[in-house]
């Protein structure tokens, strides 16, 4: 039997997909650019916006005679034991394959957001908290075991990571993105992208492009923001996840800017992701994004119009369902209204990439064979798949640890005595959900199921600080719900708190979707007050006299100046994941000495958003008005429990470089206190003067070290002119001669050490290809 060239892994993937498409009709090409959502919600609460009006049924078995683009969320939709869950999709696969001609088997794809969507799998932290590791390789770590779980249950695509920048910390799901800044997002977004795809899993870039700039911070919003805010904050995340991480796979945004939404703009998803970055991957819209150009959007008539305009823009792909890309667009298509070749172009990107997985090898099979986890046939409550082994907990200790931010300490009341009496009062002290994200399982769908366990441990703050201090006396008051009004338990609170040496505060948000949380995807907010009455909740605990801790445990910032001066300690836990109360238990005591940075400023005032600290001058406090949006504590702010000098600092007098030239800046830097700590060295770029206004400053580079007492190491950070490049007034990206500043600091408002440079030569136009990252290295201090 003579094996046809589509089948033959020894040709070039182009040449097989050109082979398979010659042999296809219509339908068969059209079936390869949706996805199909089995067991989605059609109505009651969804995990999509507009599930139930957008999900429609379809005749499965009729379907798939065609074949089937991509099957959507196998286990992110329902409780599924992974065994089973397995074993059922690769069921499904069969299927699919047996139903068709040509037997090409769908790409399964699943939320990978904090850890794989599924029951049972492990809960990691949130990605504002990787963004306060400020540790790209433990990220990069984190991904490829997630990776490795997808593909041990037979999934191929993993939709993350989420590279917005926060633009306005009101929005709901600033717990989903890494930071404010684009430097730290973009180098800790590439660095997932490679951990996920060296588990043979395609990354999904995500929201293509723009959708944290929502106007008023609400989801879905329109985008308002100018083309320099674009292309210098938006967009490089994508930039370095395409080029350092090679991203296989980008989402479309759900939102317009200036009008135009992201599924129907062909500048951004063909002229500038295709032809000026060279992506020769897939472009998957987000769920339902189609069919929003026709319902939402309002720049389509027609379910077949909203395809066309989806598919000359550049999408290839429509999930999470079919209702587009369907029977619409095959119809329009054989009326003539929509050009065969634009199928035939989405068609052949989706073809290819199931080439490169190898699903459209001959010998393909539908059971994984991954290593880690293969696949046997047991009675479910044998668990023979585990999603959460050990060292994946592990793994989720040391993340969450590393991300807790002690944000004050200025008495040093931390680390606590081991044999004090500690109230504990908050709403979150007592919950298992206070650590987990609105993308977790257990946040995500495990809420709709209340009857089923969570399917992995979660201990809480107050559990993991009674087994952290054994000897403490530990009382608890829960004080008030999370979001209710109600102060009826405020009295208890106020007697265990005035009964104790010390009370820690456990305050923050609970994650949701659509309203039901405050926190998660369309969880938006008017202002950065706590949420419910916890504020004056705090007030209350203050007002006793007892020294208070506060512990925050949230998906976004909150307004802490009410209290400045008040409390005797405070740390920030971005929803720390399912080891996050044994982590914070271990930076109260003293176990843990915290290493966290801020991804995000923290505010003084609620009100006077958005803001970040990418600001240029007239976006500083100043006499022009009342309002001072100086926060409280700046990006990139963190203590710790021991002490650090920075010494021997280069302290040349200022340089001329050529604009293509390299510069070396140095420190050395000292643990001088009694234990072993972690020092986040930051570099910056002031601009003194720009044909454009420029932000005050911004990271260009970091570097995390960890020192045992006495000793020292030296850090160097190579400077490239192209890290001082700026969109200028004619849309080009540029380098521009002139003074600038490198700032090595502590954080964006803690400067230690100066450098002063001049670029010489003319001004450089950059493409594509320019230097997006400060390289650093550690070296024996002399």
């Amino acid at each position: 039997m003579t094996t046809a060239p589509w089948r033959d892994p020894a040709l070039p993937a182009e040449a097989r997909v050109d082979d398979l498409l010659a042999r296809m009709t219509l339908e068969e090409k059209t079936a390869q650019l949706y996805g199909v959502w089995v067991g989605a919600a059609t109505d009651g609460d969804g995990v999509a916006p507009n599930q139930a009006e957008m999900t429609s049924g379809y005749d499965w078995d009729e379907l798939i005679t065609h074949g089937l683009g991509q099957l959507t969320r196998s286990f992110g939709s329902a409780p599924v034991d992974p065994a089973l869950g397995a074993q059922a999709l690769a069921r499904a696969q069969r299927r699919i394959t047996e139903a068709g001609r040509f037997g090409i088997p769908a790409v399964a794809h699943e939320e990978c957001l904090a850890g794989f969507t599924a029951w049972g799998a492990t809960a990691y932290p949130v990605p504002l908290a990787w963004g306060a590791t400020f540790d790209p390789d433990l990220v990069e770590e984190m991904a490829r075991r997630i990776g490795r779980d997808l593909a041990s249950v037979g999934v191929h695509q993993g939709l993350a990571p989420v590279l917005d920048v926060v633009r306005d910390p009101r929005w709901g799901r600033v717990e989903e993105t890494i930071g404010e800044d684009p430097y730290l997002v973009g180098t800790v977004g590439a660095a997932y992208v490679r951990g996920l795809q060296s588990a043979g899993i395609v990354a999904t870039l995500k929201h293509f492009a723009g959708y944290a700039s929502s106007a008023g911070a609400r989801n879905l919003a329109p985008v308002r923001a100018g083309v320099r805010e674009f292309a210098d904050i938006t967009l490089p995340p994508f930039e370095f996840a395409l080029r350092e991480g090679g991203a296989r796979s980008v989402m479309a945004a759900y939102t317009d800017t200036d009008g135009v939404p992201a599924s129907s703009d062909p500048y951004l998803l063909t002229e500038l992701l295709r032809e000026q970055w060279q992506f020769t991957g897939t472009v998957v819209s987000d769920y339902f994004g189609v069919g929003f150009l026709e319902t939402l959007h309002r720049v389509a008539g027609t379910k077949a119009e909203a395809a066309h305009a989806a598919l000359a823009a550049g999408v290839d792909v429509e999930l999470p369902t079919l209702r587009c890309y369907g029977t619409p667009l095959a119809e329009a298509v054989r009326a003539g209204a929509i050009p065969e070749s634009l199928v035939d172009r989405a068609a052949s990107r989706v073809l290819r990439q199931k080439c490169e997985l190898g699903l459209l090898d001959e010998d393909w099979t539908p059971e994984p064979t991954d290593r880690h986890h293969p696949i046997q046939r047991h009675p479910i409550h044998d668990h023979p798949i585990d999603l959460d082994p050990t060292e994946n907990r592990v793994l989720a200790r040391r993340l969450a640890e590393e991300s807790v931010v002690l944000l004050s300490n200025p008495d040093g009341l931390l680390p606590l005595t081991p044999d004090t009496r500690i109230a504990v009062v908050g709403p979150r002290a007592a919950d298992a959900l206070a650590m987990l994200g609105c993308y977790s399982f257990p946040s995500h769908v495990g809420t709709n199921h209340p009857d089923v366990p969570t399917g992995i441990e979660i201990p809480t703050l107050l559990e993991s600080l009674r087994t952290e201090l054994p000897d403490a006396k530990i009382t608890f008051a829960e004080g008030c719900d999370t979001t209710a009004p109600d102060t009826t338990g405020f009295e208890e609170a106020i007697a265990r708190t005035t009964e104790a040496d010390v009370c820690v505060a456990v305050l923050g948000d609970r994650a949701g979707l659509f309203g039901r949380g405050t926190s998660g995807e369309g969880c938006d907010v008017g202002d950065l007050q706590l949420p419910g009455a916890q504020a004056q909740l705090l007030d209350a605990l203050t007002a006793t006299g007892t020294p208070v801790v506060l512990v925050l445990l949230t998906g976004r910032p909150y307004a802490l100046g009410r209290w400045h001066g008040q409390l005797a300690a405070s740390v920030q836990a971005f929803f720390p994941g399912e080891e996050g109360g044994p982590a914070v238990a271990g930076v109260l005591s003293g176990r843990v000495n915290p290493s966290g940075r801020l991804p995000v400023s923290v505010p003084h005032e609620p009100g006077g958003q958005p803001w970040t600290y990418l600001q240029p001058p007239l976006g500083l406090a100043g006499t022009v008005s009342n309002l001072d949006p100086t926060p409280l504590h700046p990006f990139g702010h963190g203590l710790g429990y021991t002490d650090f000098t920075w010494e021997d600092i280069e302290d040349r007098a200022e340089t001329e470089l050529a604009t293509t030239d390299t510069y070396d800046v140095s420190i050395t830097v000292r643990n001088t206190g009694p234990r072993e700590g972690t020092e986040v060295v930051q570099l910056y770029l002031h601009d003194p003067v720009a044909r454009v206004t420029r932000p005050d400053v911004r990271l260009i580079g970091y570097h995390r070290l960890t020192l045992p007492p006495g000793k020292a190491r030296r850090i160097t950070f190579t400077f490239h002119p192209d890290l001082s490049s700026f969109t200028d007034r004619r849309g080009q990206r540029v380098v521009e001669p002139g003074a600038l500043e490198l700032r090595l600091s502590k954080s964006s408002a803690d400067t230690q050490h100066t450098s002063r440079i001049t670029l010489t030569g003319p001004e450089r136009q950059l493409g594509p290809d320019r230097q997006l990252r400060c390289a650093s290295r550690e070296t024996e201090a002399i």
